[in-house]
């Protein structure tokens, strides 16, 4: 821990200790550069976040790997870091819109023909998006302006008449990724959200995109890439101001803090869109910085933790995964942790619902949610040892979760500028990943390339 007011110098600052700015110092490092990584919180690992309560192991952030998240398996692989697959066994549970419930198998909602077929429909339709736009450049592809100004929800509706069907392609985008209600963004955010996961049918498949977890919690992988950084990593020490030397940076940056004020070459912000203008600017960012991050917002879900004695819904012969399109807990997964004899469930409210219940007391909003988890997975659901709720966005240096997302138009029309460095300041987080977008993978993807961008720009500068 650092005391007192320090002054450093560096080749680079890298503001925020999450997995992006954490490899973004890791790649810097390795290259042979002066870093130091300054994050605002008293802990590294950004919004993943593995902590005890009542004696119990809870990943409050971030926590599954798919099989595409190639960045993040080849750190596991080269720091030794075992994973675990998800529980899986047994039957599902679908509840639906008239409240009927039903246990099935494989990954096929159990609707009626009709709507069975809208969805296989609708879902062609989506992986033919995403094979068109990609996850790189949806801002460029000839259709971006007009799937970027119908929103998500209406988009569906003009494709089919099916409400249930729609509702349950929305669930996949809305509920389980942006965290938005799907009137509130875009069916081009929409697309670049299923094709950061390789094609929409992925994003369907739980046992695709929520596969493998990380022995000893995700915020672990941040732990082991902090303690290779050792004393460049300076945590409770939130960034205040970022002044540009020069014509426009050409000398360098001064970064401070309330703690550390470092001199450097350049500065990566590793942090999420929403707390870019926590930061002060001197001389200021240029107008289209300003108005691109107004355009960019966080999700809003409570992550529900429910701890029991023992896993009870497999006894049952249930997986504990359940779906509910209009239920308050839209999906619920069994999340018992690597070694643990207890049982784990976890459960997620998103969007209005979300806003619902945050304006119940706790005890009210406590019940509510426990007992919509006990319609998936029975009676015994309602009384768990230990209960939990995640909720990012009263965070101050998080404000939502899970990632940022532009509003309608704001893709199209700010996409391409995203990364864009403003003289040595450089941007990094999930964000703005592509492959990977949201996900930890996507974070260290960003870090990867912002780190390649700087080392480009400091061997220009010196050649």
């Amino acid at each position: 821990m650092h005391s007192a007011r320090t002054e450093l110098t560096a080749d680079v600052v890298v503001v925020g200790a999450g997995p992006a700015g954490l490899n973004t110092a890791r790649h810097l490092t390795r290259a042979g550069h002066d870093v130091v990584v300054l994050e605002a919180r008293d802990r590294v690992g950004g919004r993943t976040h593995t902590e005890e309560h009542d004696g119990v192991p809870l990943e409050i952030g971030g926590q599954w790997i798919s099989p595409d998240q190639t960045e993040l398996l080849g750190l596991l692989d080269e720091l030794g870091m075992q994973t675990y697959q998800r529980y899986r066994e047994g039957d599902s549970v679908h509840i639906a819109p008239d409240g009927t419930r039903t246990r099935y198998r494989g990954d096929t909602f159990p609707v009626a023909d009709s709507t069975a077929k809208e969805i296989h429909r609708l879902t062609e339709l989506m992986d033919d998006l995403v094979a068109s736009v990609g996850a790189r450049e949806p801002w460029a592809h000839p259709r971006a302006l007009e799937l970027d100004t119908i929103s998500f929800h209406h988009w569906l509706r003009q494709q089919s008449d099916d409400e249930e069907a729609c509702t349950t392609i929305a669930l996949f985008i809305a509920g389980a990724m942006l965290t938005k209600p799907p009137h509130a963004f875009s069916t081009l955010q929409a697309v670049l959200m299923a094709a950061s996961a390789g094609s929409f049918t992925n994003l369907t498949d739980e046992c695709f995109i929520l596969d493998r977890r990380v022995v000893g919690g995700m915020q672990s992988v941040s732990e082991r890439l902090a303690a290779d950084l050792g004393d460049r990593v300076h945590l409770s020490t939130p960034v205040r101001t970022i002044r540009r030397l020069g014509d426009g940076g050409e000398e360098g940056v001064v970064v401070e803090s309330d703690r550390v004020t470092v001199r450097a070459r350049r500065v990566v912000v590793a942090v999420p869109p929403p707390l870019f203008s926590r930061i002060s600017y001197d001389p200021p960012l240029p107008r289209r910085q300003h108005q691109m991050h107004q355009h960019l917002s966080m999700g809003l879900v409570i992550k529900v933790h429910a701890v029991y004695p023992t896993p009870f819904w497999r006894e049952d012969g249930l997986s504990g995964t359940g779906f509910g399109t209009s239920t308050l807990v839209q999906e619920v997964y069994d999340n018992t942790f690597h070694g643990d004899d207890r049982g784990t469930l976890v459960a997620f409210v998103s969007d209005e619902k979300a806003d619902a219940v945050f304006a119940l007391p706790a005890e009210e909003r406590k019940a509510r949610v426990l007992a919509s988890i006990a319609a998936f997975l029975g009676e015994r659901a309602l009384e768990p040892d230990v209960y939990y709720e995640s909720d990012w966005a009263s965070e101050e240096w998080t404000r939502g979760a899970y990632a940022a997302s532009f509003d309608l138009g704001g893709l199209a029309r700010y996409g391409a500028d995203q990364r864009t460095p403003v003289g040595p300041i450089h941007w990094a987080c999930s964000d703005l990943a592509a492959e990977g977008y949201q996900h930890v993978d996507g974070a260290l993807r960003s870090g990867r390339d912002a780190a390649a961008d700087v080392a480009g720009a400091l061997t220009r500068a010196t050649a």
